[in-house]
């Protein structure tokens, strides 16, 4: 059996023995990877509106709008820089990829088929005079790297909007390759 790596090239894919290694990741699977950091997903909520949670077309995986449910219930509403902080809305950016993340998982069957982490777009409801947005999406993107590793380093764009559906802090879309 035969093991070749090519560690200078992140995302690189061993497929003669079933392994992938995604950029510094080595053998450790994603999936262990929520484990050690005390992560658990919850389950992947379902569409609140006529679309679908994800579309799969060829080695993409893109994501619909992703907001921050906890039970079925946002767990902050409003505006950041009038109804709310940029630790919350940081906050909120965590527990909104956590769903997102829940939605992979349920698309691909574990995060384990992730190889890259293409693109984030953070939609930030903001008040006016609000400049913060690079701040609030930081808490999906810190995620996200601790979770994948280099392979969880995007692009990004953090925009700030006037209002977001259901009165939602932010909301997510997330662009994954799949292996």
């Amino acid at each position: 059996m035969r093991l070749s790596v090519a560690a200078d090239r992140p995302g690189a894919r061993e497929t003669g023995v079933g392994i992938t290694l995604n950029g510094i990741r080595g053998l450790m699977s994603y999936e262990a990877k929520l484990d050690e950091l005390g992560i658990t997903l919850p389950a992947a909520p379902k569409p609140v509106a006529t679309y679908i949670p994800a579309v799969l077309t060829g080695h993409l995986l893109f994501l619909s709008g992703v907001v921050p449910f906890q039970d079925g219930k946002l767990v902050l509403e409003g505006k950041l820089g009038k109804d709310l902080t940029v630790e919350q809305g940081y906050e909120a950016a965590r527990i909104a990829l956590l769903n997102a993340l829940a939605i992979v998982r349920s698309e691909l069957g574990s995060l384990d088929r992730v190889a890259k982490v293409v693109r984030l777009i953070g939609y930030v409801a903001s008040a006016e005079g609000f400049t913060q947005q690079p701040a609030v999406i930081n808490g999906a993107s810190d995620l996200l790297v601790r979770i994948f590793g280099e392979a969880g380093r995007h692009a990004r764009a953090a925009v700030g909007a006037a209002g977001l559906p259901l009165d939602a802090p932010v909301e997510l879309e997330l662009i994954v390759e799949v292996s």
